[in-house]
């Protein structure tokens, strides 16, 4: 959820992440991760933008993960196979403070094989950083201010300054959701108006995501029940498997954690 708020944020605000990235504004538009002949390792946290000349790799993570920096490099590698003659600049931004050393880890290490990347812990940056500019302001809630609250009630304040009823209620939400990693939701709710933030594109978007994820898990349990219940009548393996269509192991532990219970 919070990476996809991030990737919102770089997609319709992709001037304002030139500007802070790159230290100068340009028209960037996406690269999607299919274009790059591979499949990718993880898209989820994942944003490749483009302009002529340039590629801007992005990775917004939550926590820390050990294969960061291989994919760091393949994707590195990727973008040159298919785009030789274009600069590349990699960013991993990191949202949660954490104390792991893979969060300091900037680099890719083979034998005789070096690569390097940038990494922007959020914690460490200064609240002003973020401030001037709409599509960042959301995440000043996580950098290093030493009063995150105060800093949420300056962004909502600026925010609300926004004409647009959409771009408000898009960027109150998606403050209200970053917010989440450092204050409690009944402070994030005395400082930004829920009723507000449900009119919001992302929010419904990722409310959406909820309940479809929820009829698969429910739907998923339901077909497990069944399975059970013809395990208990003594159907086989084979038959349970027809009916339900669930994987033939999936089944055999079903039928096994029946075995040990009876």
């Amino acid at each position: 959820m919070f990476d996809n708020v991030c990737k919102f944020l770089a997609e319709n605000y992709s001037e304002d992440f030139a500007q802070w990235l790159l230290g100068y504004k340009v028209t960037l538009t996406e690269l999607k991760p299919t274009e790059l002949s591979l499949q990718p390792i993880r898209a989820d946290s994942l944003i490749l933008l483009q302009s002529e000349n340039l590629v801007l790799h992005l990775e917004f993570q939550t926590d820390t993960d050990e294969t960061m920096a291989f994919r760091m490099i393949d994707y590195r590698l990727r973008v040159y196979r298919r785009y030789p003659q274009k600069r590349m600049k990699q960013v991993v931004i990191y949202l949660r403070k954490t104390s792991s050393e893979l969060a300091q880890q900037n680099n890719f290490r083979l034998e005789k094989t070096y690569h390097e990347f940038d990494v922007i812990r959020l914690w460490e940056q200064p609240p002003e950083l973020f401030m001037n500019q709409l599509g960042l302001l959301p995440l000043a809630v996580l950098s290093s201010g030493e009063n995150p609250k105060m800093v949420l009630t300056q962004i909502a304040q600026t925010i609300k300054q926004e004409s647009d009823t959409t771009t408000k209620n898009n960027l109150l939400a998606i403050s209200s959701i970053l917010a989440g990693l450092v204050l409690n939701e009944t402070t994030i709710k005395q400082i930004l108006r829920s009723d507000i933030m449900k009119e919001s594109v992302i929010y419904q978007e990722i409310l959406r995501e909820g309940k479809i994820e929820g009829k698969i898990e429910g739907k998923l349990q339901a077909k497990i029940e069944i399975a059970l219940n013809l395990l208990r009548n003594e159907m086989s393996i084979e038959q349970v498997v027809m009916f339900t269509g669930l994987p033939q192991d999936t089944i055999e532990e079903l039928a096994q954690t029946l075995t040990r219970e009876s």
